[in-house]
């Protein structure tokens, strides 16, 4: 019977498959993903399918999933149009609609749509069940609920295309990190990953600092030279260039590492290879600042999680299955919605 402890079983058991992927099996599913998706190459490939994993360990995925209804009132048919910024980003939608017992109408980005549909290949692999609850669809006419991940453009349109059935619209959001001055040289170089996995592509990269008043910037500069090798890709570097001529053309100030730019903005979204930071005078300043882009940030780290919701240095690219995106639950959405 094919009732929620099959589909539990079935996403553990992907999760258990993910964990042990051979290296040839990698390359090769990093290459295909490569081919539509220049960012897409191997060592960020092999962190999504990690991530996915790690998603879909035991016991914490069945103590998530208890926390929910096990069955829908009434089976629906959710459309689903995916992002395609980093890989499978979209994998946390099509378990949240698949285990709460619903069908998936994905439309997921052209960005994605290798690894999208390897991974589904794997699932109704494991259990056939879901083969008839799947489809990639161009067009979401038939959907009885939406979910939607895109930029504060598209979710203005999203909003008024699905306005008339059960919604849930994500929008630009980004990460934030907190510097007080008294790191350790180990613990800023754990704030690379943060900046960098993915190449700075995710709503969970840090992309802004808050440092305080007359920070020393020479130790987390020296820190970050472990991620030097972010150059090697040949977008990235192009980003670094265009990135460095303007703020060079422009006079304004910076720090350079050689590979990243830092510079003084109240922005909390940066462009590709710049970080922006902001200068607080006190912990009171401090929280006044992060409470102006609340609205705007997804994840905010600190080292050793010491600020109140902040996650530690290194953990920002690894969110559990109960970190949803713009914090919004959606196993809540699909259970009192539909």
């Amino acid at each position: 019977m094919f009732n929620h402890s099959a589909r539990l079983a079935a996403f553990a058991a992907l999760g258990r498959r993910l964990a042990t992927l051979s290296d040839d099996e990698i390359t090769d599913l990093a290459a295909r993903a490569r081919s539509r998706n220049g960012w897409f190459d191997r060592p960020n490939v092999k962190a999504a399918l990690a991530g996915v994993a790690h998603l879909l360990a035991e016991p914490a995925l069945s103590q998530w999933a208890g926390r929910y209804p096990a069955e829908p009132t009434q089976p629906r048919q959710v459309g689903v149009v995916m992002a395609g910024n980093i890989p499978l980003v979209g994998f946390h939608d099509l378990l949240c609609v698949l285990l709460s017992g619903h069908t998936l109408l994905a439309k997921p980005s052209k960005d994605d749509t290798v690894l999208m549909l390897w991974i589904v290949q794997e699932l109704t692999a494991i259990e056939p069940a879901f083969a008839e609850r799947i489809q990639f669809v161009e067009r979401l006419n038939a959907a009885d609920a939406f979910i939607a991940t895109g930029s504060d453009n598209t979710a203005r349109y999203f909003e008024y295309y699905f306005k008339s059935k059960p919604h849930l619209i994500r929008r630009n959001r980004t990460s934030l990190g907190i510097l007080t001055g008294h790191e350790s040289a180990a613990e800023l170089a754990l704030l690379g990953p943060d900046i960098f996995q993915y190449y700075g592509l995710g709503c969970r990269n840090v992309s802004k600092l808050y440092v305080p008043e007359g920070y020393d910037f020479v130790p987390l500069l020296n820190a970050l030279q472990v991620c030097a090798h972010v150059l090697d890709h040949h977008k990235y570097q192009n980003n670094y260039d265009y990135n460095k001529s303007i703020l060079l053309v422009n006079a304004v100030p910076h720090y350079d590492t050689g590979f990243l730019l830092l510079t003084e903005r109240t922005a909390v979204v940066s462009p590709i290879s710049v970080v922006h930071y902001s200068q607080y005078a006190s912990e009171v300043d401090l929280l006044d600042q992060l409470t102006g882009v609340a609205a705007q940030t997804q994840c905010l780290v600190s080292a050793g999680g010491r600020f109140a919701g902040s996650v530690p240095f290194g953990r920002a690219q690894a969110p559990s299955v109960a970190d949803y995106a713009d914090g919004i639950d959606t196993m809540e959405f699909l259970a009192a919605e539909l």
